[in-house]
């Protein structure tokens, strides 16, 4: 098992490299390429990296960051020797094999938690920020769903779907991983802090950025690439026509991932992106079975969440009982049930999703043969 603080000789001129201003993640990669570990970047001559990167080479050159560097070196290395804090660079065998596979993996991630659920299978829900209250349940039961059925849940620790989507996993027990678009130091939305304080407790937070960067609006696009590259598919809940959710979308599709969105009203502006996935190809999906049944192919042990053995407690069996397999409305349903309103919304969402039962017009639900 590697160990959990790397050696600091080792370390530091990874973070030399990933902390010159200016020098971008193309940048890094192409010396790395050149010259293999960053040591010999640094032993290399100017001719040869000039060769290398061309006039982005002085900045590896310019002397005048060196006190600058160096401190944000020492900082990162006392950072990483506490319990919980992680940096893996590329050559770490820690670093998530499935994020190699994208064209522009980071060279290097700070992680708070536990860094092997980088390289567990994975699937990405994702959404608006300001999503409606139906949009928010959906993403919650979905993410309870597809982690009962084996997957961790990545998402970017927004509010809205994002925050939904933990918190789902959560739930029950779950995995789920938070790429943020910050310093893993510094926690962005401050609302979502607590949150952030219970994924710490069985999952993990990551990002690409040095330690105090501060919330940009350019970085969260950049973020949503991780987001995808860690996944083995996305989720699209609830998204605008200019979503950020839909550029990881479509960055997951570059990648090779599956997309999935769930339809939702026409008159609704939040359902216009995710309308606009399914009319590209994304997979249209009513439950969590349709998302798993479409990830089959993948080598991963999946069992989807239906009947007993698979996650359907006394509550929900007292439901469909009360229920029966005529129409009823939810009033009356919850008078069979002696449940509230709030609870008994709460099963039958789940009871949706794993295509037990289906909602009618007038706020009826009928129970569904399985």
């Amino acid at each position: 098992m590697p160990s959990a603080i790397p050696d600091p000789a080792e370390l530091r001129p990874w973070l030399r490299l990933t902390l010159i201003p200016g020098l971008g993640g193309q940048s890094q990669r192409r010396l790395l390429q050149s010259f293999g570990l960053p040591q010999a970047v640094f032993a290399a001559s100017p001719a040869a990296l000039r060769a290398a990167i061309g006039a982005r080479a002085e900045l590896l050159l310019d002397d005048s960051q060196g006190a600058a560097l160096e401190a944000a070196q020492e900082a990162a290395l006392a950072w990483v020797a506490a319990p919980g804090h992680h940096i893996l660079t590329l050559a770490d065998p820690r670093y998530p094999s499935q994020l190699l596979q994208i064209p522009d993996p980071p060279v290097l991630l700070y992680v708070r938690g536990d860094p092997g659920l980088l390289s567990r299978p994975g699937l990405a829900v994702v959404g608006s920020r300001n999503a409606t209250p139906q949009g928010s349940r959906t993403a919650e039961a979905f993410a309870a769903a597809l982690s009962e059925a084996g997957y961790s849940i990545i998402s970017g620790l927004a509010l809205g779907i994002d925050a939904a989507a933990h918190r789902g996993a959560l739930q029950v027990g779950g995995d789920t991983v938070a790429v943020i678009g910050t310093g893993v130091d510094r926690l962005y939305p401050a609302g979502n802090a607590a949150l952030a304080g219970q994924i710490l407790e069985r999952g993990a937070i990551v990002s690409e950025f040095p330690l105090g960067t501060p919330a940009r609006a350019a970085n969260f696009p950049r973020r949503n690439r991780i987001i995808a590259g860690l996944s083995r598919g996305v989720l699209v809940v609830e998204a605008a026509p200019e979503s950020g959710s839909l550029i990881t979308a479509r960055l997951a599709g570059e990648q090779g991932r599956e997309v999935f969105a769930i339809p939702g009203s026409i008159h609704s502006p939040l359902s216009r992106g995710c309308h606009r996935l399914i009319r590209e190809g994304a997979k249209l999906v009513e439950t969590a079975r349709d998302v798993l049944e479409e990830l089959q192919g993948f080598a991963v042990p999946v069992q989807a969440p239906s009947g007993e053995a698979c996650g359907i407690g006394a509550a929900e069996r007292q439901v469909l009982a009360a229920l029966g397999h005529d129409p009823c409305s939810l009033d009356e349903l919850g008078q069979r049930c002696g449940l509230t309103a709030d609870a008994l919304l709460a099963i039958l969402m789940g009871l949706e999703l794993e295509g037990r039962v289906a909602v009618l017009p007038g706020n009826c639900y009928q129970r569904l043969e399985t």
